[in-house]
């Protein structure tokens, strides 16, 4: 029997989805707190201290020792012990990359015989407003976490870049754990291959041109995005104006028509949020949904420019963006959940999570494939991909004027001038000097 000497909800579960047999037994210990020099060694001794503890406690069972700690620029980052704490850390760890540290312990308390290890992970958040933190800690409590977020809720959707085990910062280096309890004669090896193996297949990807593995089907990729479509129109309007939309549609049909993928339909909607109307934004989801906003139909008010928009969109579905991004996050479980649908808590909270994590934007690197592969759609498609550099223009002008909103165009997206390099190179265009120059 597997006993887990901690009262962690998260890793709690992590063995939970596992589908490992454990109870819980938390230790009762005054942990280490020389973590200035060696947060490794610190980590490392508290684990074996709270595995020695409980394994002291009982006459038998293999018991699993956890400690966590984050670490930036020498500082660390522990649990808040406040609500004003909790957001001074959140900033911080926003600002700059940070290294998470799990120390984990197994020792068979029938023998005495035992074994730790330490995991290390990299971070990079998106830098997060006064706002988000408020709005976060409204529906999340920080104070139960290292660094005051979590990783595996709507904390997620502020990760820029893991390098590194994920697992290790929700709580539970699984992989480590698996060869460490290996040594015990306890195996996990069955349970995770069919954890995170079962449903891949590799497939040529027209954005990357190169194989990528993918947990999922197209089936599966739309019922996902179904699930997520669902979340969308829950939380906004669904404009219903017959103009507004035989344009959007009509627009639609001739890019995804001109796209590299055919294998699902494309959903055009117009949405729009009742308490902010001027959003100017597009979101994509898995399975070929495309949502705009209202106000940007009115700021693209040419069709190039909202052809322009609609490809980028497009381009991210044709790519699998969120569904890679999903897949590299939260992994196999979580998109189970999604494609499953099923009518129950589980099912409401990762729908809730990917849905907050998607909608906080793609990587850099995918908004510029996106730009490139868009502007050649809306060519093949018969629009001039002017239209882009025209509605970027806009947006430059229009960014100058206002503050960037919570959910923008601005968000994540790359600086203008970069966004129109991208744009010619796909176009085969000659470059201006003006085109190096980020004006945003």
């Amino acid at each position: 029997m597997l006993i887990l000497a901690s009262r962690s909800k998260a890793r709690k579960k992590l063995l939970e989805n596992l589908g490992v047999r454990f109870r819980v037994m938390p230790a009762r210990v005054k942990e280490h707190t020389e973590t200035v020099r060696h947060p490794a060694r610190t980590v490392a001794a508290n684990a074996l201290l709270k595995a020695r503890d409980v394994a002291g406690r009982v006459k038998k069972g293999i018991v699993i020792g956890c400690d966590t700690l984050v670490w930036q620029d020498g500082r660390v980052f522990g649990k808040p012990a406040s609500l004003k704490e909790a957001r001074r850390m959140l900033k911080k760890l926003s600002r700059r990359p940070h290294v998470l540290y799990t120390g984990i312990a197994v020792i068979d308390a029938a023998t005495g015989r035992q074994a730790a290890g330490v995991e290390e992970t990299h971070i990079e958040m998106e830098p997060l407003s006064d706002r988000e933190i408020t709005q976060y800690f409204r529906k999340v409590s920080p104070l139960d976490k290292a660094g005051g977020f979590d990783v595996q809720g709507l904390g997620g959707s502020f990760i820029r870049r893991i390098r590194g085990c994920y697992f290790n910062v929700v709580g539970l280096p699984i992989a480590r754990l698996r060869v460490m309890l290996k040594k015990f004669g306890v195996s996990l090896l069955l349970v995770l291959c069919g954890f995170v193996v079962n449903g891949c297949s590799t497939e040529y990807n027209v954005a990357t041109h190169k194989e990528d593995m993918m947990m999922y089907s197209t089936e599966r990729e739309v019922a996902i995005g179904d699930s997520l479509a669902a979340q969308v129109e829950k939380n906004y309007t669904v404009v219903q104006d017959p103009q507004m939309n035989e344009r959007l549609e009509r627009i639609g049909a001739r890019v995804a028509e001109a796209s590299d993928r055919h294998d699902l339909t494309y959903r055009f909607r117009i949405i729009e949020d009742p308490k902010d109307k001027d959003i100017v934004n597009a979101v994509s989801l898995p399975g070929g949904y495309i949502y705009i906003f209202k106000n940007l139909m009115t700021v693209a008010d040419t069709d190039d420019e909202l052809a322009a928009v609609v490809a980028h969109e497009v381009a991210h579905v044709v790519a699998r963006h969120s569904i890679k991004r999903l897949q590299a996050i939260w992994g196999y479980n979580i998109l189970t959940i999604l494609a499953g649908a099923a009518k129950n808590a589980e099912a409401a909270q990762g729908v809730q999570m990917a849905y907050a994590f998607l909608l906080s934007g793609y990587s850099q690197e995918d908004e510029l494939t996106a730009d490139g592969m868009g502007a050649i759609y809306a060519k093949r498609a018969g629009y001039n991909p002017q239209g882009m550099i025209d509605f970027l223009d806009k947006l430059r002008k229009r960014q100058k004027k206002e503050p960037p909103q919570a959910l923008s165009y601005f968000k994540t997206h790359p600086g203008y001038g970069r966004r129109i390099r991208a744009t010619k190179e796909a176009l085969g265009e000659n470059i201006d000097f003006d085109d190096f120059i980020d004006t945003l």
